[in-house]
């Protein structure tokens, strides 16, 4: 049987942590390690000038480059960036900006000439943003201002600023944007400014930053126009139902963005202690998962920093702990050859007869194409179990494929009897267009 060829670009997504790279000239030999090992988007973090803390999410002015992100050519920081995305597109890559709207430093030039833009605290002075457990107060981001996008004064005007901040950000040719904490932010402001780009250009594509919502403020995320949400499966034990759950109230709204880790989270390579083979299965399970899958730069060679919004340096850049390129590369072609995995889709668990062995049927949405996916749940335990595959995919064995990417069978029985290597993931094929009862 041969692979389902797909006509256009999967959403596999790069994060290029800025503060790792230095200089955007200096980004190319990364750019094209991404294309090669098949991404075809770039997500950048923010590069704005930032406020006192120097935090990439403290912005001082949106319409001013970092310095630490400018070489010394002369040439002016709009033709650097418009470089960096030229660079970007040429390799076939599109860029994705992340946009914060909900809160710049608190030295920000906003604070002098809009002060009326922000939220005020008991005492009048401009709000921080704090994070609460209950009735007890964790964190308060005294670098942070919060801005009143919902009931300011000057509210047209607010509004109005944050289009023409789209509008330059169009003007560098920015493909997209991942909007940080999208769900702080006024679902009517997101449609005004996602249908503001979508004018200018249709293919703009919006993905909200949703980790932690509740399904109704997804819900308004979706409806409001955006394109992508995230989901949270890097967190499932694949025991617990909360995953799933969200998983199928989500998908009729808006498809998701799964990832094994992210610039907020620990490295994955630190997590599991280097264990490759866990460290392969969970980004693996990320790429099947969900329509588009993300990757923070590094993780390819099992890096065990974790990104730093505000010290991370080049200088902070590591030896390669675990080479993982190829594994990538060849998890990510998945999402070139099978539809299936492109798709939030009808997902349905399969019991194995082993608790430590996990099993999920998708079924893709137009019901041609299932997928069997099968995860040792034990990072250092052989796990057995034993299936008839046919049962399961509905169909005759001999249209059943193991696509896995690792340890793939030479023929496939029809009872599968299998001792599963620790954190082995497994995942078999079927093109069922004559389903039998």
């Amino acid at each position: 049987m041969g692979q389902e060829i797909k006509k256009e670009n999967p959403v596999i997504i790069y994060n290029v942590f800025p503060r790792l790279l230095g200089p955007m000239s200096k980004w190319n030999s990364h750019l094209k390690r991404a294309k090669e090992m098949g991404f075809t988007w770039i997500y950048i973090n923010p590069l704005c000038y930032p406020g006192f803390s120097g935090s990439l999410y403290s912005i001082k002015d949106y319409f001013q480059v970092n310095p630490v992100f400018l070489d010394t050519s002369g040439r002016s920081a709009d033709d650097q960036l418009k470089d960096m995305v030229a660079v970007a597109h040429d390799l076939g890559l599109k860029v994705m900006f992340d946009l914060v709207i909900n809160h710049t430093a608190i030295d920000s030039v906003l604070t002098e000439s809009h002060p009326d833009w922000y939220l005020r605290g008991t005492r009048g002075g401009i709000k921080r943003p704090q994070v609460w457990e209950g009735d007890k107060l964790v964190a308060t981001w005294g670098d942070l201002g919060e801005i009143d996008n919902e009931n300011s004064s000057d509210r047209d005007n607010l509004w109005q600023y944050w289009k023409d901040l789209l509008d330059y950000y169009l003007v560098l040719d920015v493909d997209g944007f991942r909007c940080d904490a999208a769900y702080q932010v006024l679902p009517a402001l997101w449609t005004i400014l996602i249908t503001h780009c979508k004018q200018q250009k249709s293919s703009t594509t919006f993905f909200a930053e949703t980790l932690g919502c509740e399904i109704e403020l997804v819900v308004a995320l979706a409806e409001a126009g955006f394109d992508f949400t995230f989901n949270s499966s890097k967190w499932w034990n694949f025991n617990d139902e909360w995953c799933l759950l969200q998983y199928r109230e989500n998908a009729p709204l808006a498809p998701s963005v799964a990832f094994a880790e992210s610039h907020d989270t620990l490295r994955l390579a630190k997590e599991m202690q280097s264990n490759e083979a866990a460290i392969k299965m969970r980004y693996l399970f990320s790429v099947v998962y969900s329509t588009a899958v993300m990757m923070p730069i590094g993780f390819e060679y099992g890096f065990k920093r974790k990104p730093d919004v505000v010290k991370t340096t080049p200088e902070k850049w590591e030896k390669i702990n675990i080479d993982l390129t190829q594994f990538v590369t060849d998890a990510t072609k998945l999402k070139y050859q099978y539809q299936i995995f492109n798709e939030d889709n009808d997902i349905q668990l399969i019991d194995v007869g082993n608790q430590r062995v996990f099993a999920m049927l998708k079924t893709s949405n137009d019901e041609t194409e299932k997928a069997l996916i099968i995860i040792n749940k034990s990072l250092k335990t052989h796990r057995h179990f034993k299936i008839n595959l046919p049962d399961i995919l509905s169909c005759e064995v001999k249209q059943i494929q193991d696509i896995s990417i690792e340890y793939s069978l030479d023929a496939i029985p029809e009872e599968l009897d299998y001792s599963l290597r620790p954190a082995q993931l497994m995942i078999f094929y079927a093109k069922t267009t004559n389903y039998f009862k």
